[in-house]
């Protein structure tokens, strides 16, 4: 995607990327002026923020952490200084993942929140993805309404909304979203694209990414902040909540 750069000689650097493309570019009486389409237009003489030729633009900030570099670790919040929230995709040599602007919290004075696995991840090495094991037996007279019965109690880590899977040759084949639990039973609508399990296959979860804040994992992770306010926002710094992965 082509890019202005913008260079400043106080700097001495290149300081920014900018969304425009302009035909000519030329500064004069403390003005920036460029030309597009065969129109003038002078920057940087109204409120509205990022909007060039009349079309708005996302600010984008990217950058890494990467602390105790051969460490895999596990990065489990995103922590703004910012006078409003933005949305990030995050990107590790692992896993992916993304949290919504609308998931931060105003706390003590910084927006904070919890990373979100990618929804499409099908990681079995991953702390999501659950066992539950063979069932004694399946009620598939409701394909929307397959209910699976168990020996033992499930307990309470399964959630309604999780995806749930058997093992087909060490391939995940998806059954259907589970739609609700008891002490030994899980319901899972196979329609849409599901499949029904026979009482010989291996049934196991991926935690729903929403629901379940398990972050993301890797030696480092990049991040990309994203926000489309046309006011003035101001970021001071980014923080994050990270430990060591134990394996």
């Amino acid at each position: 995607m082509e890019k202005t750069l913008s260079y400043s000689e106080a700097a001495q650097g290149w300081t920014s990327f900018f969304s425009y493309i302009p035909e000519m570019m030329i500064g004069m009486n403390s003005y920036f002026y460029s030309f597009k389409g065969g129109n003038l237009y002078r920057h940087n003489t109204n409120e509205r923020r990022n909007n060039f030729y009349g079309n708005d633009y996302p600010s984008k900030v990217t950058s890494v952490f990467n602390i105790n570099s051969n460490v895999v670790k596990n990065f489990n919040t995103i922590i703004l200084n910012s006078d409003d929230s933005w949305s990030a995709n995050v990107l590790t040599d692992l896993s992916t993942g993304y949290i919504d602007s609308s998931y931060f919290d105003f706390k003590e004075g910084d927006f904070f929140a919890y990373i979100r696995s990618e929804v499409q991840t099908q990681d079995l090495n991953l702390r999501s993805t659950q066992g539950i094991g063979k069932p004694i037996s399946i009620n598939s007279t409701n394909p929307a309404a397959v209910i699976l019965e168990f020996s033992y109690n499930l307990g309470s880590i399964i959630t309604i909304g999780s995806n749930a899977y058997k093992n087909n040759s060490g391939t995940p084949l998806k059954l259907g979203k589970i739609v609700n639990k008891g002490d030994k039973t899980i319901t899972i609508n196979t329609t849409g694209g599901g499949s029904i399990p026979l009482v010989s296959d291996f049934i196991f979860y991926f935690q729903n990414a929403v629901a379940e804040s398990y972050g993301v994992r890797g030696y480092y992770m990049e991040f990309e902040l994203i926000n489309d306010n046309i006011e003035r926002v101001e970021l001071f710094s980014v923080g994050s909540s990270i430990f060591k992965s134990y394996p």
